[in-house]
């Protein structure tokens, strides 16, 4: 009976094992259907002999290294994934920037608060950690750089390219220098030019000279049967030296005692952290209550370029890592006064700069600085102005004008009383159509009624505009240049040429008004706008 057991046992035992071992066979239903029912799968039998396991043999492989970066140098250099370029005007800018310790220095220390950020940023879109280094090339780090093509920030975006990839620009930021949104925008950026040519050399190059003309450089190539990798393309001398000038700081960061070089220390570790911002704040006063010296926050935060931060424009402000809660504490515990010193004011019809000086209670000079109005310039209306902000102001910006405040001008009209020649039949409706005035202004200025008719030859006066050359040096005392205005003209011929005389009273009016210019007496002031 034992025995009979003890084989019962042995078959049971056998047979589980020869169901767990699929050689070959189609699975069984209960691991090929989900929630499948155990013990209604159907047998599997061995169809060989089996054999006993035999002593296994394994195969070297490489050991993952799970050190972490010993600083920013560490860490970029393993995430090197570009092809290398090797060419003499690599060697060139090699030998121009290792010859140069003292712009290396200034260089990268000026890097270490925002490449932490950026490398972050590559890594976590899986691209190329050699982008981190593109700034050395663009701006050397400064993200207040601007281009004489008016390209800015450390990423040098021009402003048509910084409107396609969502970088605002109004008169309270400009995103190009943005710490984060340049970034952000850079490497969108970069991914699509990468998209598109499929190497990230030619993306480069199409970062610096435009993907439209990169894509022509490649067609004309095409045609000619010539290959078209970066090397082969015909391009600016900007161009060409952009991928050369990466590659070599490329090579330098990769061993920089081969070129006698010493890289300052980056801590693998994040510089700054973002402080929600919910009030206006004078950047200033974010400054002192953060504890840092303004100049870092300014290198932290600059886009914004006016004296104070406009919370519904600039929801967030970056801070060195520990002073953020200082900043934090310090707000909250803040009972000085108001936190925004100034505001912002929408123009509500064009005007001169002192008479927006006067109602904001500024000095033209103070108005004109701190919102860069130019010369002779008109503001016109719905212009946004940043004007002090006085006691009895208890909001903040509104959302709208953070967001869409701008500044526009009209030039500023200068006009020149002079006298024309009546010609046969004409009156005060002729003469103001012939140089685009109003027929009061013409009346007024003669003294006669909209419907007087001038005699053939009579002197008509009219205020008529001059140009910008000579408006500048009125009030200078130095005599303006001759110039000519047009009278009436001749039956049937052009009109004739008559020279302003000498003395002649000026005013300014907008470009687009038809207001009548106030007459000034012979040998009196000019109107008191002019500049």
């Amino acid at each position: 009976m034992k025995f009979f057991a003890a084989t019962c046992l042995a078959g049971s035992l056998m047979l589980a094992g020869c169901a767990g071992t699929n050689n070959g066979s189609a699975p069984s239903s209960s691991s090929s259907q989900p929630g499948g029912i155990a013990g209604t799968a159907t047998p599997v039998y061995p169809r060989n002999a089996l054999s006993p396991l035999s002593n296994g043999q394994t195969q070297n492989r490489s050991v993952v290294n799970l050190a972490p970066p010993t600083d920013m140098w560490d860490r970029i250099r393993r995430g090197f994934k570009m092809p290398n370029l090797e060419s003499d005007l690599v060697r060139d800018r090699e030998q121009w920037y290792s010859s140069r310790p003292d712009y290396i220095q200034r260089m990268t220390a000026r890097s270490d608060k925002y490449i932490f950020h950026i490398v972050e940023e590559l890594e976590r879109r899986n691209m190329p950690t050699e982008l981190a280094l593109l700034p050395y090339i663009e701006s050397a780090f400064n993200p207040q750089a601007v281009s004489s093509a008016r390209a800015a920030g450390m990423w040098q975006f021009m402003p048509a390219t910084g409107n396609d990839f969502d970088l605002k620009q109004n008169i309270f930021r400009d995103d190009r220098r943005d710490v984060l949104a340049s970034t952000r925008a850079a490497l969108d950026y970069l991914q699509k030019l990468y998209g598109m040519f499929g190497d990230w050399q030619l993306a480069l190059a199409a970062y610096n000279w435009g993907e439209g003309s990169v894509s022509r450089a490649i067609a004309k190539n095409q045609r000619l049967g010539l290959p078209t990798t970066y090397s082969d393309l015909t391009m600016p001398a900007e161009t060409r030296m952009y991928v050369p000038k990466l590659q070599a700081v490329k090579n330098i960061v990769a061993n920089p005692q081969a070129f006698n070089t010493e890289l300052p220390v980056i801590a693998n570790h994040p510089y700054f952290q973002t402080v929600t911002l919910t009030r206006d704040l004078d950047v200033e006063l974010a400054a002192k209550l953060a504890d840092v010296r303004l100049d870092d926050f300014r290198a932290l935060n600059p886009a914004a370029h006016k004296p104070v931060l406009i919370a519904a424009g600039t929801p967030q402000i970056l801070l060195p890592w520990d002073n953020a809660a200082v900043f934090q504490r310090n707000f909250d515990a803040y009972s000085q006064g108001q936190y925004a010193s100034w505001t912002a004011w929408v123009v509500p019809t064009t005007m001169t700069v002192a008479d927006a000086a006067q109602r904001s209670g500024m000095s033209e000079a103070d108005l004109r600085a701190l919102n860069n109005v130019p010369p002779r310039m008109l503001i016109k209306s719905g212009s946004t102005l940043i004007v002090p902000r006085s006691a009895r102001v208890k909001e903040d910006v509104a959302a709208v004008v953070a967001d869409e405040g701008h500044l526009s001008f009209q030039p500023e009209i200068v006009t020149r009383r002079t006298t024309v020649k009546a010609g046969r039949a004409d009156n005060v409706a002729s003469i103001a159509r012939r140089y685009n005035l109003k027929p009061a202004a013409v009346a007024e200025w003669n003294d006669v009624q909209q419907s007087h008719a001038f005699k053939r030859g009579y002197s008509v006066v009219v205020y008529l505009p001059i140009r910008a050359s000579v408006a500048a040096r009125v009030g200078t005392g130095v005599r303006p240049v001759s110039h000519t205005v047009a009278a009436a003209p001749r039956r049937g011929g052009a009109p004739s040429k008559a020279a302003a005389p000498r003395g002649a009273n000026i005013a300014k009016v907008p470009a687009s008004s038809k207001q009548p210019v106030v007459r000034e007496k012979r040998g009196g002031t000019p109107a008191k706008n002019k500049r």
